[in-house]
């Protein structure tokens, strides 16, 4: 796992509250669906609510990708440093191609 930057801040430190708040509506529609699935619920109805979880999940994921370029590829390229600066690229290129798999 990667570390934060030299000063302990991560990319999405200033939306914390608002990624908490999202996640904990995206756990609420997984609570439902497993609730769902005890009630014996139309399996199409289930699906329907998992794609939206997946679709949420993504969006979070977009979300995080684009703080951590704003702020740690952002501050590897002004640190100069052409090792950092390649190592954070190769960060995001690595996550991106996790998401889209």
């Amino acid at each position: 796992m990667a570390t934060p930057d030299t000063t302990g801040a991560v990319g999405y430190s200033d939306t914390k509250e608002d990624y908490i708040k999202r996640l904990a509506r995206i756990e609420g529609q997984v609570r439902g669906i497993k609730r769902m699935v005890e009630n014996d619920t139309y399996c199409i109805d289930l699906l329907t609510q998992i794609s939206a979880v997946n679709k949420a999940l993504h969006s979070l994921s977009l979300g995080l990708v684009t703080d951590h370029m704003n702020h740690c590829v952002i501050d590897a390229v002004a640190s100069g440093d052409e090792a950092v600066i390649e190592e954070k690229v190769q960060e995001v290129s690595a996550t991106i191609g996790r998401l889209l798999r």
